[in-house]
């Protein structure tokens, strides 16, 4: 009998063995997957980002990987270029693109940069392409409604004989006549250019060829709500979220891929309210007045040289034609990808665009541009 309960106690003994080691396994198991999870975490590439105040809006840079030393000299590169570009394309402070108007006013020419030279032809190829409703052209129509101001309200409202007076003369930056040496000339004394609906985004453009020339391949560039990516953020798409028009919070957000390039025009930043009623910065080319047709538009580009541009000036037609025209006109301009919130707060898609829309709520009663 004492054999037996020997070996009975030591066959308790094992077994009470047994359950301290699958103790200790169910405690391991969790702390190994936690040292494996942080590892991982540890790993992921560091996000550098760095913000300023360019253009008259904010301007973020964030760039994933690399070392901070990199960063640095990359986020100073951009900055430096985003500050050149703001100081020669400004449309109303010492620049040389005010040095341009004032010369065209005077009924001569002007040498322009070739920077300067090449954002104006493709100026001039999009507002053809859009039947003129982007047109840079009508600096003088935005200067009289007070929008060529860090600060502007309803004591500039101009008066509609004003109005009529200088859209009589039909100012449009298909006047400009740019020979093969950078000569510009204007055949219309009235023309004067305001690139604030596309410097921004040649702005991403030349930002993103900067950044590849310094080796950085993941990046995003925010100009003023135009951005762009450049690969991933640590293997993962950029995520960007688009402004409701009309609430403090996000109306749809999306991934971006390597090279696309989203922007929005809308009425909810650059405003005042006159009687009772909004007028935003963006004027219609026909009417000489601020359009009344939608709330936002957005775009989003395909990867290309001018990805950042197209982001920036092809959501301007579409927000002035509204949602009976902007289909055909951001086709004309190579944009598949559209949201537009009309004047009444209906959302209105292309099903290209739905497809990569992720809604934070209750997804909104849709309207299809093309065809539901």
């Amino acid at each position: 009998m004492a054999k037996t309960d020997s070996l009975m106690a030591a066959s308790g003994s094992h077994a009470a063995q047994q359950v301290v080691k699958l103790r200790l396994l169910r405690w391991l198991l969790p702390l190994g997957l936690l040292t494996l999870v942080l590892g991982l975490a540890l790993r992921q590439p560091e996000l550098y980002s760095q913000g300023s105040y360019v253009f008259g809006t904010r301007v973020q840079l964030s760039i994933s990987g690399g070392s901070a030393a990199e960063a640095r000299q990359a986020e100073n590169a951009v900055f430096s270029l985003f500050e050149d570009m703001h100081h020669s394309l400004h449309a109303w402070q010492p620049s040389e693109l005010k040095r341009m108007n004032v010369a065209l006013a005077e009924g001569k020419t002007f040498t322009a940069s070739a920077r300067l030279v090449d954002i104006l032809r493709s100026a001039q190829a999009l507002s053809r392409e859009s039947q003129g409703l982007f047109d840079p052209g009508i600096g003088r129509l935005i200067q009289l409604w007070g929008f060529q101001d860090d600060q502007f309200n309803d004591s500039h409202f101009p008066t509609d004989a004003a109005v009529r007076a200088l859209m009589a003369q039909h100012p449009s930056i298909a006047d400009l006549q740019i020979s093969a040496d950078g000569t510009v000339s204007s055949r219309k004394r009235v023309v004067a250019v305001d690139l604030g609906g596309y410097a921004k985004g040649w702005a991403l453009d030349l930002a993103a060829a900067r950044l590849r020339q310094l080796g950085v391949n993941n990046a995003l560039i925010d100009v003023g709500g135009n951005l762009l990516a450049l690969g991933s953020k640590g293997g993962e798409p950029w995520q960007v979220g688009i402004q409701h028009p009309r609430t403090s919070g996000l109306l749809a957000t999306l991934e971006l891929q390597d090279g696309e390039a989203i922007g929005t025009s809308g009425d909810y930043y650059r405003y005042f309210s006159h009687g009772g009623i909004r007028y935003c910065h963006i004027l219609d080319p026909r009417s000489g007045y601020p359009s009344q047709e939608s709330q936002s538009v957005t775009v989003l580009a395909d990867p290309g040289v001018h990805a950042g541009a197209m982001s920036d000036g092809a959501s301007k037609a579409p927000f002035i034609g509204g949602p009976s025209h902007a289909l055909t006109l951001s086709r004309a301009s190579g944009i598949n990808k559209v949201l537009l919130v009309d004047a009444a707060g209906r959302v209105w898609l292309t099903h290209a665009m739905a497809a990569r829309l992720h809604w934070p709520g209750s997804r909104p009663a849709i309207h299809w541009l093309d065809g539901g």
